[in-house]
């Protein structure tokens, strides 16, 4: 029982050494999050400008109350 105890506390003792460490698989999921992401901001950021001019063109020719 002794040497379990030992081998038991020695492996709880390694996965509580280092809790904050980034693994390959943190940075894995992390990838696969920001993929999409980087995909569609240049359609997105396209759309904010054509909205922003179509607004500022909107209240230009907006003559009057």
């Amino acid at each position: 029982m002794n040497t379990w105890w030992k081998k038991r506390k020695a492996k709880t003792r390694r996965s509580r050494k280092h809790p904050d460490q980034y693994t390959f698989w943190d940075g894995f999921f992390d990838a696969l999050f920001w993929i999409p992401e980087l995909v569609i901001l240049p359609f997105r950021i396209i759309w904010w400008m054509l909205r922003g001019f179509g607004r500022i063109m909107g209240d230009l020719f907006n003559f009057g109350p």
